[in-house]
């Protein structure tokens, strides 16, 4: 065995992320066969929470149309601002509830097909319209089916499991606390579809090896980041003491063009959230959130089918920074979507390669640890051995 094969695995510390083997990655099905993607909406995407939006994308008196994994739901949300989530079919004969995209809403949903009626806050079967129900049909049996339904630092998750685990992340969900979260307003939305497979895109946002040799801009921004790593224990002979608390190149605030914060910095941040830069919370299946120093960025992965998937960004901001004087919410937002414009064309490269018969299941380097971590979970939901 030559040096590089054997001191690789000598030099890792037990604490660092890197994976001390190289594993094998999913197969080359799991990023083409409709079968698998459609046991991925079946496992995952029933079982998971899933994002939404924002709590105030819906708005009080209106009920909206969403998208689960393949489950078409309904978010109704009263008048008085509580909100509920069910089903979007009348248990009925199957018709949609909410045909456009939003509607008005009362107390009631009503059935558009046969004026079955069902009480907004629980779903409880009201009315059947011109029917005339025999004895033997139970109303308490035929109200909307729920789906469970948790606002998370102002972010709306969806879970169509019956008895949903808890909303968690890859880090504690605590840890964005330090944010006026609640009170943040979008400011930039930017959506996007991209070819290639939903996962192609998670595995991408999971590693740094290609950072070099595709995100110059940001690796300028963020120097560790040019060395192929997102965090210095990833480095081959990291020791614990060797971090540095600081992310950003020297003299940059946050993720902006300039790399200056692009209003007032939120008051409630320690000075280790200032001088870290940014964190970042991931909620597989569909979320990851990016807390700056003066806002926030929320992207949304939305799987469209087996090759198809469709990204949405948004920026959040302080009021305050809204409203200054020239401010414009699209030019802050330009440095992060040239990094997710090129994160869109590596996933479409990778995709595109891995349609070749000649590939058949990728083989992990150490620093891709995240990835390995994300199909164990993948696996772990679609009941198949790891």
């Amino acid at each position: 065995m030559g040096r590089d094969e054997g001191s690789i695995g000598q030099e890792r510390h037990p604490l660092s992320p890197r994976l001390d083997h190289c594993p094998a990655g999913l197969p080359r099905a799991a990023y083409l066969d409709p079968d698998w993607y459609g046991r991925e909406m079946a496992t995952v995407f029933a079982r998971e929470w899933v994002m939404v939006g924002r709590l105030s994308d819906f708005a009080p008196g209106t009920m909206r149309r969403v998208t689960v994994g393949a489950a078409p739901v309904v978010v109704a949300r009263a008048r008085d601002g509580g909100v509920a989530a069910f089903h979007n079919s009348c248990p009925h004969r199957g018709s949609e509830l909410c045909r456009a995209e939003e509607e008005p809403l009362g107390a009631l949903i009503r059935c558009p097909y046969h004026a079955f009626a069902y009480a907004a806050d629980d779903g409880r079967l009201v009315a059947t319209g011109h029917a005339k129900p025999t004895a033997d049909f139970d109303r308490a049996a035929h109200g909307l089916k729920p789906v469970s339904l948790r606002v998370w630092a102002g972010f709306v998750f969806l879970n169509l499991a019956p008895e949903p685990e808890a909303l968690r992340g890859d880090v504690p969900l605590e840890s964005l606390d330090n944010w006026p979260m609640d009170d943040l307003v979008t400011g930039h939305r930017w959506e996007t579809g991209i070819v290639c497979n939903w996962k192609a895109f998670w595995e991408n946002y999971s590693e740094c090896l290609h950072c070099p040799g595709i995100h110059p801009e940001l690796c300028e921004l963020v120097p560790i980041y040019g060395k192929g790593i997102m965090g210095p224990s990833e480095a081959v002979g990291w020791a614990p003491g060797q971090d540095s608390a600081r992310n950003l190149r020297p003299g940059a605030e946050s993720w902006t063009p300039t790399g200056a914060a692009c209003g007032p910095v939120f008051p409630g941040l320690s000075e280790a959230d200032r001088t870290a830069g940014y964190r970042f919370v991931t909620i597989w299946p569909s979320t990851y959130v990016v807390a700056h120093v003066d806002y926030v960025r929320s992207v949304r992965i939305v799987p469209e089918g087996p090759t198809r998937t469709r990204l949405i960004a948004e920026w959040h901001f302080a009021p305050a920074t809204l409203a200054r004087p020239g401010f414009d919410a699209a030019e802050l937002a330009a440095f992060a979507r040239i990094v997710m414009e090129q994160d869109g064309a590596a996933s479409e490269m990778n995709q595109r390669g891995i349609a070749s018969p000649a590939f058949t299941g990728a083989r992990l380097m150490p620093e891709e640890y995240e990835i390995h971590a994300f199909h164990n979970w993948i696996r772990a939901r679609m009941e198949t051995p790891a």
